[in-house]
């Protein structure tokens, strides 16, 4: 029986790498990927920090999910595999588009987002996929001071920790700092 699989972090874990390093791993077998992300982000493909990269499919916020699944595989019936990047982006409608599409069509989704926002709110695809996904998986990563960094704190261009503003705000290392939650509700960067 195919799963939902959530995996989720801070900022710089490794979702990405891990996920482009999957797809790679179906696609070594002779077995296709079905690689989405939202538009939102941005782009066409899913990129890690490290240098990797793929193409994807942006997804809308209004795109049907399942109806999407069920037309790739009707076209191509060799994918085997449903990969998700910046899943926190998702809406609770996707989100349940894709626990469908794994029990119907009996395919693996790997779904990989943020956990919490830089308020330490939760976004709304990751709050439904830790509800309804069948696998949770923690990537790790670490804080300055060595500890496991679960939180992310926003900063602007001078290095200053933010506190309020707009939940999302595509960036990266110039944006987010991935803290342990004390220096989280500390406000400590470094």
């Amino acid at each position: 029986m195919a799963k939902l699989h959530f995996y989720y972090s801070a900022m710089n874990a490794g979702k990405s790498t891990t996920l482009l390093q999957s797809s790679y791993n179906y696609n070594e077998r002779g077995m296709d990927t079905l690689v989405l992300i939202p538009a939102i982000v941005g782009a066409n493909k899913v990129a890690s920090r490290i240098g990797l990269h793929t193409e994807a499919t942006p997804i809308n916020k209004d795109e049907d999910l399942y109806q999407l699944i069920k037309q790739a595989l009707n076209k191509k019936n060799t994918i085997k595999c449903v990969l998700v990047d910046e899943a926190q982006f998702l809406t609770k409608k996707h989100v349940q588009h894709l626990a469908q599409a794994t029990n119907d069509f009996n395919i693996p989704v790997l779904a990989y987002g943020l956990r919490t926002d830089f308020m330490g709110e939760p976004f709304e695809g990751s709050k439904y996929l830790l509800a309804l996904a069948d696998q949770l998986i923690e990537l790790k990563t670490i804080c300055h001071c060595g500890r496991k960094a679960t939180m992310n704190l926003r900063v602007d261009e001078k290095g200053r920790v933010l506190r309020e503003g707009e939940q999302v705000e595509i960036g990266g290392n110039e944006s987010y700092v991935a803290v342990c939650r004390r220096h989280f509700y500390e406000g400590v960067i470094s």
